[in-house]
């Protein structure tokens, strides 16, 4: 069970495909909550609650604003005496809840985020072939001072990593990626006072990391490659990535049958690891992985139906910055993608982004700042 928003004549017709439907609609438009069929309960009380419901051979579309959504789960959640359908409908209002809420705080284990606005993460590569500087801070001396920028810059987070995970890359070694990344992690908990973020998918980094200063484990494949690293980043704020594989072979399996379904059901599971590993749920944000076991076809639909991805209650991390999806759009190698990212970071924040990770942080800052103007706007 989710909530769809149906902007265009295509998710409407998807959303008929869903629910197998023989006669599609191509005119749906606003909010729909796709429900199973079982129990017939939960469908036909929303129906009673004043809900529009079609059904098809798989499942059933209650269609609505956020707010009727989530008035009619309430009524039902409170009148309804089955159990599976009561505890359908409390899933469904928690969800619509979620969509139209302010966005959850990301609570850190020692700093505290700026309130009220849409965070900047900024990127600090310490790997020689990354994708977007080509090994340009690659030493100790040159990442502390790029990374000293960000922060002038004003970056709220800043991110470092010592592998790259771009697609085809070839993994290295956790000591190697240590030897890399620690002592960068450690200048810079001496330096800035910015909450520092560690940017791998190894308990040994990230111990290393977290020893050094960082808050923040962001780990590209949500806790999944690590049977460790639940563990090691108990005490931390982490974020946790959709990714399918591993780099080297993550495109391979960009293949999905309902896109926006399969990211958010591996995005739970990836919620359910942290919290089987004791992590507190406001210690965490998710990020949908841009780039990563996705095509970039996939890349705009996550980023134009991105506020789909709120009702699952965390703070959305979105990393669009320079990535080839942006450079097929307009014809610009990655160093001079900035008006492309900028234009894609603006438009993840009007969608439910809280937090950008970026490579051009001042530019960033300065579009968010009218983005944002305009997303709060009261007068």
């Amino acid at each position: 069970m989710r909530l769809l928003e149906l902007q265009n004549e295509t998710d409407s017709l998807q959303a008929c495909a869903a629910i197998g439907r023989s006669v599609a609609d191509s005119n749906l438009r606003g909010w729909a909550a796709l429900l199973p069929l079982d129990p017939p309960a939960l469908a036909e009380g929303l129906r009673h609650c004043g809900l529009p419901v079609l059904r098809g051979e798989k499942a059933a579309l209650a269609l609505g604003s956020i707010a009727q959504i989530w008035s009619a789960a309430r009524s039902l959640a409170e009148s309804v005496d089955r159990y599976k359908a009561r505890t359908l409908a409390l899933e469904l209002r928690n969800r619509a809840a979620h969509l139209d809420a302010s966005r959850p705080r990301w609570e850190l284990p020692r700093s505290q985020l700026p309130k009220d606005r849409t965070l900047v993460m900024g990127v600090v590569n310490v790997t020689p072939d990354s994708f977007s500087d080509g090994g340009r801070f690659f030493s100790l001396e040159k990442a502390v001072e790029h990374a000293l920028v960000l922060a002038e810059q004003g970056a709220d987070i800043l991110d470092i990593g010592g592998e790259s995970s771009r697609p085809g890359a070839e993994p290295i070694g956790a000591s190697e990626e240590r030897e890399r990344v620690e002592p960068v992690v450690r200048e810079l908990a001496r330096r800035v006072k910015v909450p520092l973020s560690i940017d791998t998918s190894k308990s040994d980094v990230a111990r290393a990391a977290l020893d050094a200063g960082a808050e923040i484990v962001n780990d590209v494949s949500g806790l999944a490659r690590d049977p460790q690293m639940g563990e090691a980043v108990k005490g931390a704020a982490v974020c946790l990535m959709h990714m399918r594989g591993t780099p080297e072979q993550m495109q391979a399996k960009a293949t999905y049958s309902d896109l926006l379904d399969e990211v958010q059901r591996e995005l739970i599971e990836a919620l359910e690891r942290a919290s089987a590993a004791g992590i507190a749920e406001e210690r965490i944000a998710l990020d949908p992985g841009l780039g990563f076991a996705k095509t970039g076809e996939h890349n705009l639909l996550l980023l134009r139906r991105l506020r789909e991805l709120t009702q699952l209650g965390r703070p959305l991390v979105v990393g669009a910055s320079r990535k080839s999806f942006i450079g097929t759009a307009t014809g610009r190698s990655a160093p001079e993608r900035l008006f492309g990212s900028v234009a894609a970071s603006a438009l993840a924040a009007s969608s439910g982004a809280a937090v950008l990770r970026v490579h051009d942080v001042a530019a960033t800052r300065e579009a968010l700042a009218v983005a944002d103007a305009i997303r709060t706007s009261t007068a």
